[in-house]
This record gives C-alpha cells, sequence and structure tokens, in this order.
C-alpha cells in the first residue's frame, strides 16, 4: 500500500468488461471510468474517507503503482455517491 501525500486521492476503479445493456466493451474504451472507490487519501484531504464512491474528473487522472488505481488531486473529485 502507499501512502498520499497532500492533497492526493487514490482511486481504485473496476473495469467494465460488459456495459449495462449487456454489451461487452473493449479493453480501449473511448470513454474510460470516473468513478471508483477511495483506496487512501493524503492529510490535507477532507472531503472524503477510504472506502467512499466516488465521482472524479477523468482528465485530471494520473496512474498510481497498479492498473486499476488513479491518483487525483481532491479539487478534481466532482461528488460523493451517498447510500450507494
Amino acid at each position: 500500500m502507499v501512502r498520499a501525500i497532500l492533497d492526493r486521492v487514490f482511486i481504485r476503479i473496476e473495469p467494465q468488461t460488459a456495459s449495462k445493456g449487456g454489451i461487452f466493451m473493449p479493453e480501449s474504451i473511448e470513454n474510460p471510468p470516473t468513478i471508483g472507490w477511495v483506496e487512501a487519501i493524503g492529510p490535507q484531504v477532507t472531503s472524503v474517507k477510504p472506502g467512499e464512491k466516488v465521482l472524479f474528473h477523468v482528465f485530471d487522472e494520473l496512474p498510481g503503482y497498479d492498473k486499476d488505481v488513479v491518483v487525483v488531486r481532491e479539487s478534481s473529485l466532482l461528488g460523493v455517491f451517498e447510500n450507494d
């Protein structure tokens, strides 16, 4: 596990292999996932905590230590899912 610093948020995304309608998606899709679960947060992050499901701005992401983990700044978070 990596310890996040400053205002960084590590988000684990789940690659989708099929759409909600059952259509299988290729590995390289035009619209990458923008929803994931917070895995780690830096000490300056105040709006989310690990384990929460979040919506984030896809163009602000950086690759993480794992192919299913992205790193964004807290300001790139667009929302937190409630009761999900």
